[in-house]
């Protein structure tokens, strides 16, 4: 008797996209077999990868970024149409998997993508693998859309966070969700104790008039400047900061894709959902990869008891005729 499809949405999520690492290997740790996937953004990225059976290489590479690491991917450009042209996309999928080719993949695989003129959803499955993820990854704005064929698409996650739909497309009987877009908030860092300030250093983090007075201030009281430079750093620390553009596009973004993926899950609510609780990670805060494969493959441990006893479940249920449907609970030849 073989047993049900396991297929898992990835859902998108900028750099708290490094959790569906955890996810999926934590679902082989459980000896769970996943038969298809479908991803957005950094979902299709990772699941992409996944499907061509390069999964640990991926991890490695997610562990080794750091800072420096995360801006050297990023080919800036004047922002006629997004800050990042994205031509080194394809390094990063080249160093990653040697799978070029929808059909160079081992598993049934689906990535998401949008019309940027129709707003209309794709379900790309077949072709060349990286100008679908290069459209899935192109949020609007921050990176340069791309054109495949007549169109121009940029991120699923427009339309299409959380793609449930699409794994059942793909003939799932089981379908295990990753949603990325729960708890976006913002950390706030604690700035620097006034103690921690050189006595000399005036802040940039005001105005230069502010400056310029408290400047005048130390001067003309030079036996109080200690006093007069403790009460300036307590009044600099009580300042904040405006966020930066990048993160404000970013958060308008996921707050846009948080309530989409809401009302996309209640029309089409998978048989199991995980979502890593990673919403005050930033947009780039791709170095924080240790910590967002933990959490995700934590939050997928969790869920293991449930995903096996739905799969008893599946495997009781009467064998419908299923035509010339690929058996359950077998891994798919790969599609010629």
């Amino acid at each position: 008797m073989t047993g049900p499809k396991v297929g898992v949405a990835l859902g998108s999520g900028s750099s708290r996209g490094w959790a569906h690492i955890g996810v999926l290997q934590a679902l082989g740790d459980a000896g769970i077999p996943v038969h298809c996937v479908a991803g957005t953004s950094i979902g299709a990225y990772v699941g992409a990868i996944y499907a061509a059976g390069d999964l640990d290489r991926l991890a490695e590479f997610a562990l080794s970024m750091d800072w420096k690491k995360v801006l050297s991917y990023m080919d800036l450009v004047f922002p006629k149409s997004g800050f990042i042209q994205g031509k080194r996309i394809r390094e990063l999928l080249a160093i990653n998997t040697a799978a070029t080719d929808f059909r160079d993949l081992h598993l049934p695989t689906a990535v998401i993508a949008t019309d940027l003129y129709t707003g209309e959803r794709l379900e790309i499955r077949s072709g060349p693998l990286f100008p679908a993820i290069r459209a899935s990854v192109s949020v609007p704005g921050v990176v340069t859309p791309v054109k495949v064929g007549s169109r121009w698409l940029v991120d699923g996650g427009l339309v299409d966070p959380v793609p449930v739909s699409a794994v059942r497309n793909l003939g799932a009987d089981v379908v295990i969700a990753v949603d990325l877009t729960t708890t976006l908030v913002s950390k706030i860092h604690p700035r620097e104790k006034p103690s921690d300030h050189h006595p000399e250093e005036i802040s940039e983090l005001i105005s230069s008039e502010k400056r310029a007075l408290i400047h005048r201030l130390l001067v003309q009281y030079g036996e109080t400047s200690e006093r007069l430079r403790r009460i300036f750093n307590q009044w600099v620390r009580r300042e904040e900061k405006s966020p930066h553009l990048l993160d404000i596009m970013g958060s308008t973004v996921n707050i846009m894709q948080k309530q989409i993926a809401e009302m996309n899950l209640s029309a089409s609510p998978p048989d199991v959902l995980i979502q890593p609780q990673l919403g005050d990670l930033k947009m780039f805060d791709f170095d924080q990869a240790e910590r967002s494969i933990r959490e995700g493959y934590d939050r997928t441990l969790e869920q293991v008891p449930r995903i096996k006893a739905l799969l008893r479940e599946e495997t009781a249920r009467p064998v419908r005729p299923t035509g010339d449907a690929v058996p359950a609970g077998t891994t798919p030849a790969r599609p010629q």
